[in-house]
């Protein structure tokens, strides 16, 4: 299979892209190298003959359909967006310009292609979020059936994106799948997320932030589990369905920068205690209080569940991040890194 990537520079989508090529696909990485995209993160992929890259931008109609001409994938995988709900905060056009305008436009583009060749098999894979769903009470867990009810501009804007992918299945019959993940970690993780927030912080001796009382749970899916399940939703789901992926480790965030400053205890005591640099912050605004997933679907139709625990994930997590300090290091130096953003 020949499969399209947006946003393959970036976190997840690097995950993505090493493991199809792994897996003996072509991939075309589609990145337009945006602040938090690295092209370090598939340099093991850089030189293969089964792997190219298109730098180019999701919202540039006439790139995409000369890309989609030249390269005539079997499958688009879109993870291309906007991402850090703090920036959505404070920036919101962005986000409604990328994740919104932007799957418009792949959208379109992917129906042309589709409608003048009809490659056998093709399909659109639109990779979202949780945060669409909103927050939930103490008990239960979101599924396919959730009801939308997003709480930030950057939730709002791939929930606006899912209805948009929905409708031109529905009214186009362009063949597409929807997978709605929870919070994503593990290496390569842009240093503005919570987990290398965490690590790096620790690392350095600097406080470790922890926002309002530290309660909030979240759903935690170790990075490359999540590219095996994307993989399987795109090979093996059904096309109009769509799939919730979680890591089935639900932890308050808090618990959650113990257990990494308990891993740094052992792999660097020399700074330890770790947790020593706990410190609790203003907390950002809107911020949703629980997440849950029910992954049942995607374990009863496709066979997937997560291969990792939690603790195994992030002691993996912070080894990789204390092994590459080259990789993130010239990363600091990017705009909004390290500083708190998301104030409103």
């Amino acid at each position: 299979m020949k499969i399209l990537v947006t946003g393959g520079a970036g976190f997840i989508g690097s995950a993505v892209v090493r493991l199809a090529v792994a897996r003996g696909h072509q991939v075309v990485n589609l990145d337009a190298l945006t602040y938090a995209a690295n092209l370090a993160n598939v340099a093991s992929v850089a030189d293969h003959p089964a792997y190219a890259f298109e730098q180019a931008d999701i919202r540039d109609r006439l790139a995409l359909d000369r890309i989609l001409a030249q390269h005539r994938p079997d499958a688009i995988m879109h993870l291309a967006a906007e991402s850090h709900v703090d920036r959505s905060i404070d920036g919101p056009a962005a986000f409604i310009d990328t994740n919104v305008t932007g799957t418009f436009h792949l959208l379109e583009a992917a129906r042309a292609y589709w409608q003048q060749t009809r490659p056998e098999g093709f399909r659109l894979h639109h990779v979202s979020t949780d945060e669409v769903f909103g927050s939930l009470p103490a008990m239960g867990r979101f599924d396919e059936t959730s009801p939308y009810d997003p709480r930030s501009p950057y939730a709002a804007s791939k929930a606006a994106s899912d209805h948009l992918v929905r409708a031109w299945g529905e009214t186009y019959g362009l063949p597409v799948v929807i997978s709605n993940c929870s919070n994503n970690y593990g290496p390569f993780h842009f240093p503005e997320k919570l987990v290398p927030v965490v690590i790096l912080n620790a690392l350095a001796g600097r406080p470790i932030p922890v926002y309002g009382d530290g309660a909030h749970i979240r759903d935690w899916l170790y990075v490359e589990d999540h590219a095996e399940a994307l993989l399987a939703v795109l090979t093996r789901g059904a096309v109009g369905r769509s799939y919730v992926i979680g890591g089935e480790a639900e932890a308050r965030n808090l618990d959650l920068v113990r257990m990494i400053c308990a891993h740094m205890d052992r792999l660097n005591p020399a700074g330890a205690p770790h947790d020593r640099l706990i410190a609790f912050v203003e907390d950002r605004p809107g911020h949703d209080r629980r997440y849950a997933i029910d992954p049942a679907r995607i374990r009863r139709e496709l066979g997937w569940r997560p291969s990792v625990t939690l603790d195994q994930g992030l002691g993996l997590t912070v080894a990789w991040y204390l092994d590459n300090r080259d990789w993130w290091e010239p990363l600091l130096a990017r705009k909004g890194v390290g500083q708190r953003l998301g104030r409103a």
